[in-house]
């Protein structure tokens, strides 16, 4: 138990004057900052780890900000007119292509029916003739591809001609 007091007493004696200490007549290279914690008692340079910025790093300029972000936002144009904006476009088509169907289309659903659209109950359903005489009701979103488009309905007599 005699250890403690001799490192109290040690730390009392510390000499406290404000004098820099006298400079080696070589002064060994800095280390060079790492990813590993340096030991607690050693001087030098502050890593990484610290959290601390480097004093001697120059410090961060306009220009160097600008020339980071450029080619982020490069990659993601890049990304937006390769990806994002196809699939847009595409999506537009199949949902305008979707309120276009009407009686006597040739569809396929999702689940793989072929058949004529009857009827369209209303925005999300139409009515879908699978066989002869066989109907069934089923979603608009269910429509995968328009195969052939049908006459359009004729809704009034043609007009005699004169």
């Amino acid at each position: 138990m005699k250890l403690i007091p001799d490192a109290m007493a040690q730390t009392e004696q510390a000499p406290t004057s404000n004098a820099p200490p006298p400079a080696p007549s070589a002064a060994p290279p800095a280390p060079a900052p790492s990813a590993t914690p340096a030991p607690a008692g050693s001087k030098g340079a502050p890593t990484a780890t610290t959290g601390q910025p480097n004093p001697e790093a120059p410090p961060v300029t306009l220009p160097d900000l600008i020339a980071q972000i450029v080619p982020v936002l490069v990659v993601i144009g890049i990304v937006y007119l390769i990806v994002l904006r196809p699939q847009q476009r595409a999506q537009k088509e199949k949902a305008k292509q979707l309120g276009n169907v009407r009686r006597g289309d040739v569809v396929v659903t999702s689940s793989g029916l072929i058949g004529k659209v009857t009827k369209s109950v209303d925005d999300a359903e139409f009515e879908i003739e699978i066989a002869p005489n066989v109907r069934s009701r089923m979603l608009r979103s269910a429509i995968v591809e328009v195969r052939s488009k049908g006459e359009p309905v004729k809704d009034q007599a043609p007009s005699a001609k004169s």
